[in-house]
């Protein structure tokens, strides 16, 4: 079975250009040109392009994408965005019972249930790579802290990153580079949301080395709209370390 490059276009949401480009680029090729110079594609583009359309998603460009593609087999790649995407879902369902369980209780009065409250906001399933990253008082240092914040502390603390989110995704959507006055105040409230979680300032080094994670790691790139996102993050937060 084939489609067109219409049809295509039509069934994924994009347009035909759109897939030419992608043809032209190297990222998906028709799988046969007809005599009427028409592009047609079969099953195996349509889980390619699953696939790029997946990579966009998440803010991968598309030097990146072409280089993804370039290894293993489209079949094996979503399998693992399958996965990813399923822990997604169940972390955001539970966040959204959370909230509404929030919105509720501040709306109706009655007693907030803290463990519902931060339900799917579970920091624990970090424990194992935090422990081998930075050792087991590291982790142990920042549950002891989190705990004392109070419900809170806590939701001020995690407001405080969302603000951070949305104020890089403004700039870098207002085209401000990432060493403009107001991303470097932004950049700055960020040593300052570290430093907090650390419980100290934060070496220069580090401070760069996790900036390099947000970019380089897909669960942290995914925080900040994806990879390219993540890059304007990662290079405020460079400039603002070079200043200091």
């Amino acid at each position: 079975m084939e489609w067109s490059i219409q049809q295509l276009a039509r069934l994924a949401g994009v347009t035909s250009r759109t897939l030419r480009h992608y043809g032209d680029v190297g990222l998906l090729e028709a799988s046969r040109i007809g005599t009427n110079g028409y592009r047609y594609y079969d099953a195996r583009s349509l889980a390619r392009l699953q696939r790029i359309l997946l990579l966009r998603q998440l803010g991968v460009g598309i030097p990146a994408i072409r280089e993804s593609l370039a290894g293993g087999s489209d079949a094996d790649a979503l399998e693992h965005h399958l996965r990813w995407l399923r822990q997604e879902r169940d972390r955001i369902d539970r966040q959204i019972h959370a909230v509404e369980h929030t919105v509720t209780t501040t709306r109706e009065g009655g007693a907030m249930d803290a463990q519902r409250a931060f339900d799917g906001f579970d920091h624990t399933r970090y424990e194992q790579e935090v422990t081998e990253r930075w050792g087991a008082e590291a982790w142990r240092s920042g549950q002891d802290w989190w705990g004392s914040l109070g419900d809170e502390g806590r939701a001020a603390f995690q407001q405080e990153h969302v603000d951070l989110v949305a104020g890089y995704a403004a700039a870098r959507e207002a085209g401000e580079p990432p060493t403009a006055d107001a991303v470097q105040a932004l950049a700055a409230r960020h040593w300052r949301w570290i430093a907090a979680s650390w419980q100290r300032e934060p070496e220069v080094e580090a401070f760069v080395g996790l900036a390099e994670t947000y970019a380089a790691d897909e669960r942290f790139a995914t925080t900040y709209g994806g990879a390219e996102s993540a890059a304007y993050v990662r290079d405020a937060m460079r400039a603002y370390a070079k200043g200091r």
